[in-house]
């Protein structure tokens, strides 16, 4: 069974979260004392003008609660990763096996939002890493991407950001991080391409100074394409 934290872990965690950001870049944005109750009012009633303004009929059945529905999932999913309050728990344990060699994550699932037009990013991710005093729970890279995906975002940040959380938290420059993702700012307005993709890597340490390792790591992130 699944204990809830204590007060006391629960503060732990905050402070433990508040350090982990402040090594990694910042997202443009600033801070908002709302509840998300009170955020998805007041995205509410200004999607709700939104909506009119495009000549949208509310009293229709299929859209009156349009607004709330967007604002909901703007607040709780979408943009989650907005609230430091849901950044993943961290747990790392002592590298006691003695393990030198990578780990690599690959086809992690990458949903955001591009910053520009508020179009969806949709790819996957490749992560990796060579411990040193520290290894990290295999699903707790899949939650690092998840929370930094999960905001407005540009690729190239989005790959950044990922690789300093996995930086301060594993004590070791040894990181490496592939984003291969399709942007819908690019498919459903502008050039209207539909099959290009993005790339953006960020190779650090050994990854970034040894070309076998880099070669390596660069041969797992072909394996696989949204596309496909």
């Amino acid at each position: 069974m699944v204990r809830p934290m204590t007060e006391l872990q629960k503060k732990e965690h905050v402070i433990l979260v508040e350090e982990v950001l402040q090594h990694v870049r910042p997202t443009p944005m600033v801070e908002s004392r709302l509840s998300n109750d009170k955020k998805i009012e007041i995205i509410a009633e200004k999607f709700r003008d939104i909506l009119v303004t495009l000549g949208m009929d509310l009293s229709n059945d299929s859209l009156q609660d349009t607004p709330k529905r967007i604002a909901r999932m703007y607040v709780n999913e979408i943009f989650s990763g907005m609230n430091k309050e849901n950044f993943p728990r961290l747990t790392t344990i002592e590298n006691e096996m003695q393990y030198d060699q990578m780990v690599v994550v690959q086809d992690i699932e990458v949903l955001s939002v591009c910053e520009h037009h508020f179009q969806t990013i949709d790819g996957f991710a490749t992560v990796a890493y060579i411990p040193h005093h520290k290894v990290l729970g295999i699903s707790k890279i899949n939650r690092i991407v998840q929370f930094f995906s999960r905001r407005p975002q540009v690729q190239e940040r989005l790959t950044k950001q990922i690789a300093d959380c996995l930086v301060y938290v594993l004590g070791t420059e040894n990181v490496a991080v592939h984003i291969n993702a399709r942007h819908y700012c690019v498919i459903a307005r502008g050039v209207e391409d539909s099959h290009s993709m993005t790339a953006t890597s960020d190779l650090r340490g050994d990854f970034k100074s040894r070309a076998d390792t880099r070669m390596e790591f660069l041969a797992h992130c072909k394996t696989h394409n949204k596309a496909d």
